[in-house]
């Protein structure tokens, strides 16, 4: 995902609007794996517009500063799943010859630091940005759902008494019914004389 300046001078909107733009092209390549919000090697190399095998070096090179919080490198079994969210070159015609990286948020503004070029360095921030915004939608779809949780169990208790309330109503509407008087007259019985 290069930007070219002249391109990017000519697009319509307002710099926030770009901005917004950008930080959801970023979060289109973010995934959770492991219970943790990480982006690819190949993603973030092409955001801070680096191949990856040079981001890769560089991160090998300073070793120190990725802690298993940071960065950690896919299982063969993992690699597997992800393939199918996103495109990879087939086995045998240049494709990775090791398994990709995975970083999180720290781990991928400690990439651009060892990287040290000023694309890295501005393109971290949208990823921080992305990785804050996600953050805060899963916060809320957390939220969310334990409110729904909690309107269900009202909803349980209301049931039954919405049940007895219906059952008055409908023996109201339809009394039992009385009994029934006789059709016809009734004679007097006979006095004996």
């Amino acid at each position: 995902m290069q930007i070219d300046s002249q391109k990017a001078g000519r697009k319509k909107g307002t710099p926030a609007a770009r901005q917004r733009g950008a930080v959801v092209s970023i979060e289109t390549r973010i995934t959770i794996l492991r219970h943790q919000k990480i982006i690819l090697d190949t993603a973030l190399a092409e955001l801070y517009g680096v191949p990856v095998k040079r981001l890769n070096e560089q991160v090998n090179r300073n070793r120190e500063r990725f802690p298993s919080d940071f960065m950690f490198q896919l299982t063969p079994r993992e690699n597997k799943c992800l393939k199918s969210q996103f495109a990879t070159s087939k086995i045998g015609r240049g494709g990775r010859r090791s398994l990709p990286y995975a970083f999180t948020e720290h781990g991928a503004i400690m990439a651009a630091t060892v990287l040290n070029s000023e694309r890295a360095v501005k393109m971290s921030v949208f990823v921080v940005r992305a990785f804050v915004r996600l953050r805060e939608m899963l916060a809320n779809n957390k939220e969310l759902s334990e409110r729904i949780g909690e309107l269900e169990k009202h909803l349980e208790s209301h049931d039954g008494a919405i049940r007895e309330i219906v059952g008055v109503i409908k023996s109201l509407m339809n009394p039992p019914p009385k009994g029934r008087s006789k059709i016809g007259f009734a004679l007097p019985a006979a006095r004996a004389g």
